[in-house]
């Protein structure tokens, strides 16, 4: 392994940046970064760091991979705060405890009686309102550019699709089809079978229906599960190997940080 360790002038005075190059198994040519405390504690991940420093610095803006604060949000941060704090002056709350006062069109004001609570009270139930609402048209292209990060703030590749996947409606694309896939398969028990009406393709504004995600009419085959199933099966032995692979670099370098303080304590 190769290691590099520099001042991090974002941090406060005394802490360092490691930043470790992997030189052999599969993570070869990736890098772990590290920060350590003036005190020499090791920190792995951000929020190891955050729960650290605790109230005395704001780590929203900090980049723990490059060991900078990001100008943009710490602009976005301010920004919000000012909104708040405006948000606050001008949304004061009603301290007020006094009853409320019916207004009649009597000139004497008439006091009214406060129940909080009843034996004989029954929540009623309008069968209007309890029909479901309907859903706006082509809502999922909301959830367009929203992407998953993982602990080192990096984005995680987007699963492809199968070919067979074609989407509808005016603008949509790829990224705006696995949204509405995945949104329809966590908010509705019905399965997902895609837009069955032809006319869709034509008129997708009438002729869409709003519980099915925007794509065409698709069929699941015996073999796309097959298929599905080596892939996964694929993925976990990566995932196995690069697992063992980074518990061995791991025990490797505690192994180094041994030998290390054991060599001092010989030179002592």
């Amino acid at each position: 392994m190769e290691r590099k360790r520099f001042e991090c002038t974002a941090l406060p005075s005394g802490w360092k940046r490691e930043e470790v190059t992997r030189k052999s198994g599969l993570s070869a040519g990736k890098s772990d970064v590290y920060y350590y405390s003036p005190s020499g504690k090791k920190f792995r991940s951000k929020p190891q760091l955050a729960r650290y420093l605790g109230n005395s610095m704001d780590l929203s803006s900090f980049d723990f991979r490059t060991g900078k604060m990001l100008i943009s949000k710490l602009n976005k941060n301010r920004q919000r705060l000012r909104f708040d704090s405006a948000n606050q002056v001008k949304g004061k709350p009603d301290l007020n405890t006094s009853l409320p006062v019916r207004q009649t069109a009597s000139i004497f004001k008439q006091p009214v009686t406060k129940v909080t609570n009843h034996p004989n009270n029954k929540v009623k139930m309008d069968p209007q309102k309890a029909v479901e609402q309907p859903r706006q048209l082509f809502w999922e292209k909301k959830l367009t550019g929203l992407n998953a990060f993982d602990i080192a703030e990096e984005i995680i590749k987007t699963m492809d699709l199968p070919k067979g996947l074609q989407g509808v409606g005016p603008g949509c694309t790829d990224e705006t089809l696995l949204s509405a896939i995945a949104s329809a398969l966590h908010t509705s028990s019905n399965p997902i079978t895609g837009q069955l009406s032809a006319a869709v393709e034509k008129n997708p504004g009438v002729w869409l229906n709003t519980s099915q995600p925007l794509c065409k009419a698709f069929m699941v085959t015996d073999e796309d599960i097959r298929k599905q199933e080596e892939l996964v099966q694929q993925v976990r032995k990566k995932l196995e190997e690069a697992l063992m692979a980074d518990m061995l670099a791991h025990a490797e370098e505690s192994g180094k940080e041994t030998d290390l303080v054991q060599d001092k304590e010989d030179d002592l």
